[in-house]
């Protein structure tokens, strides 16, 4: 390897690209190539970078399959970068395994942590903390420890244990601090701001307030209460738990009940609520009658729902109080939303992956939120990408996506 490429490779490995494109931007060979394109995928134009490592990998030789494997190392990361969730993520296994294979142990441990952030993408956490459990970060650079870090910070947040994600993020900002790469310390700082911006509201006795993380952690802790979660769909009492996020009209039902205690709700209030109605016949009261005959079966661990002369009341079994936890920002499709605010741009078939939904029931909810001016999108067929500003003073972390409705 000749003294431009060393130097080119070091200037990447310290996030400097434009240093590393003043040495190889005129040059065509494999090596220069692959470089040039991470050096762009560093710089933001993914597009060009994942063309110009294609590029590197049919111009290095069959036998140099480390230098194909780093290829596809790279392009898997502007992949986890472009939100393209489907890339294959057998293809990265292969590079890993072909890599440790010949004795290039950061940039497997590259793969493998590229493999973690991608299952904490699309929320399956006890696999994302299972593979993680093996990384040893201790004999690697600076960088990895953060990156480590980081994504133990992102399984803590989503587990809803906040003192263990501050401890983490913690040692992220030391060991980003010792790597001395300004976007690695930037998304630690991007990171360290879902401890302390509001992650939720929480609706009690006709009022709201906003949470932080830990308020919700503490929330979930405490004895005494139904909570009625609108983040995850599910219903909670002490160690009891009712999931309705395949009943999306049942939820609705649960929520009005929770916002209105420990009053009742009037039903002309619940048909609306729930089915839409806004002039109801008795084909929809008869409809209420059976959701709500459903939803007393569903809940009768936890609470009763009984008839008034105006409505419905909910009352629990044993708990004190009822209250409802609701996303910082309501509004239909917020699973879809929640994604979309983290400002990347998604592909409605990783945004069905990461939803566990259909991906024809994504495009139609995109189509709802762009008529609505929420979401954007650029790019035609499956070039097509939809993202949506951040919203100003808000965490997602909580917001973690639940099955849509199909």
């Amino acid at each position: 390897m000749d003294s431009l490429i060393t130097a080119a490779a070091r200037a990447l490995a310290t996030g400097d690209p434009l240093g590393a494109l003043n040495r190889v931007a005129l040059r065509e060979d494999a090596p220069a190539l692959a470089l040039r394109g991470i050096a762009m995928a560093q710089l933001g134009d993914l597009v060009r970078a994942k063309a110009l490592l294609r590029r590197a990998a049919r111009a290095f030789s069959p036998r140099e399959t480390v230098a194909r494997a780093r290829c596809m190392v790279a392009e898997a990361e502007i992949a986890l970068a472009s939100r393209d969730l489907s890339w294959p993520a057998k293809s990265l296994e292969v590079a890993r395994a072909t890599l440790e294979a010949h004795g290039d142990r950061l940039n497997a441990a590259h793969a493998r942590y590229l493999g973690v952030r991608r299952l904490l993408l699309i929320s399956r956490i006890e696999e994302a903390e299972h593979t993680l459990a093996q990384l040893d970060p201790a004999n690697l650079p600076p960088a990895f420890a953060a990156v480590h870090e980081l994504v133990a910070a992102g399984i803590a947040l989503r587990r809803l244990q906040t003192k263990a994600a501050r401890d983490a993020l913690a040692r992220a900002k030391v060991a980003a601090s010792l790597a001395d790469i300004a976007a690695l310390t930037a998304e630690v700082e991007r990171a360290s701001m879902a401890l302390n911006t509001p992650a939720a509201r929480l609706i009690a006795n006709g009022s709201e307030r906003t949470l932080l993380l830990e308020d919700v952690e503490a929330l979930q802790a405490s004895k005494g209460l139904v909570v009625i979660d609108a983040c995850r769909y599910i219903l909670r009492a002490e160690s009891k738990t009712v999931s309705l996020a395949s009943r999306p009209v049942l939820f609705e039902l649960a929520r009005a009940l929770g916002e209105a205690w420990p009053g009742d709700v009037p039903r002309y209030v619940l048909l609306r609520r729930a089915f839409g109605a806004k002039l109801a016949d008795e084909s929809h009261r008869a409809r209420l009658r059976v959701e709500i005959g459903r939803l007393r079966r569903m809940l009768r661990t936890l609470a009763t729902v009984s008839a008034t002369k105006s409505g419905f009341l909910l009352a629990p079994c044993r708990a004190r109080e009822v209250v409802v936890l609701a996303r910082p920002v309501d509004g239909e499709h917020g699973a879809a939303l929640a994604l979309l605010a983290d400002g990347e741009s998604w592909s409605s078939s990783a945004l069905a992956l990461a939803l566990g939904t259909s991906q024809r029931t994504v495009q139609r909810a995109l189509d709802s939120l762009a008529a609505a001016g929420k979401v954007q999108s650029f790019g035609r067929a499956r070039a097509r990408r939809w993202m949506t500003p951040l919203v100003p003073g808000f965490t997602t972390t909580l917001l973690l996506p639940a099955p849509m409705p199909e």
